[in-house]
């Protein structure tokens, strides 16, 4: 029977990481009773349902698109979380009060940080949902200039993809993928930039991890470009989430 369960919510969900390291790390500690599935909800109106059928739920992991959604449903958040405006981690404690967290930042940052020997001065970061927001959070704790890349710019520092050109994308050394583009099962998919005038100045850092080289990876390499995908930071925020939950 379970008596902890936790899982991971968003639209739509195929293929997880999440089920799986959770299953393994409970098998791992011998946790019969907790357990991990899949919240594939259309809308998350549909949450409240989701809370009434499953009592035992202690935590949950947030995905795509309800980062930014799932705020207003919450009864606090932890004070990163509310710096950065997005949550990818839900402790439910035993009273029914749910506090987000971002452990994306966390996952983040220790995956990139080795790369960096302080020589990226400005960013490019692809999109501008809940996963940029927290690696714009930390890419500028590091002293990194950033700047978005978007098909609707509504501030000064976002970029429409057109105006990034051959010219100007010297400009940013280091180009981080926030967005699904490229995400298996669309693997052909690629962000709409210069990849012809990519160098092995460039650090092209994609927060997908399936397929593990993303054609956008494959064309930073092509072009001698340092690159890297997101599993490590996922792995790494999956077991800041865990210490979150068993904190209960």
């Amino acid at each position: 029977m379970t008596k902890y369960l936790y899982g991971l919510l968003g639209h739509p969900l195929g293929h997880s990481f999440s089920a799986a390291y959770f299953s393994n790390k409970f098998q791992e500690l011998g946790a019969s009773d907790h357990g991990y599935i899949h919240f594939d909800l259309p809308s998350l109106d549909l949450i409240h349902d989701v809370l009434e059928a499953h009592p035992e739920l202690k935590g949950l992991n947030v995905t795509i698109p309800y980062k930014e959604q799932i705020i207003p449903l919450l009864d606090g958040l932890d004070a990163e979380a509310k710096l950065i405006g997005s949550v990818n981690c839900v402790k439910i404690s035993e009273n029914g009060e749910r506090t987000g967290y971002n452990t994306d930042a966390y996952g983040f940052y220790h995956s990139i940080k080795p790369f960096l020997e302080n020589k990226y001065e400005r960013a490019l970061i692809l999109g501008t949902g809940g996963s940029a927001k927290a690696v714009s959070y930390v890419l500028k704790k590091l002293g990194i200039k950033v700047f978005f890349a978007t098909r609707n710019p509504r501030e000064s520092y976002h970029l429409h993809y057109s105006e990034i050109t051959e010219n100007n994308i010297a400009f940013f050394p280091l180009i981080v993928n926030c967005t699904p583009v490229g995400m298996a099962p669309n693997i052909d998919s690629i962000p709409p930039l210069p990849y012809n005038a990519l160098t092995s100045d460039h650090f092209l850092y994609d927060l997908i991890y399936n397929p593990e080289e993303t054609l956008f990876l494959r064309k930073g390499k092509e072009a001698g470009a340092t690159v890297a995908n997101g599993k490590l930071m996922l792995q790494l925020q999956a077991e800041k989430s865990w210490q979150i939950w068993k904190s209960l």
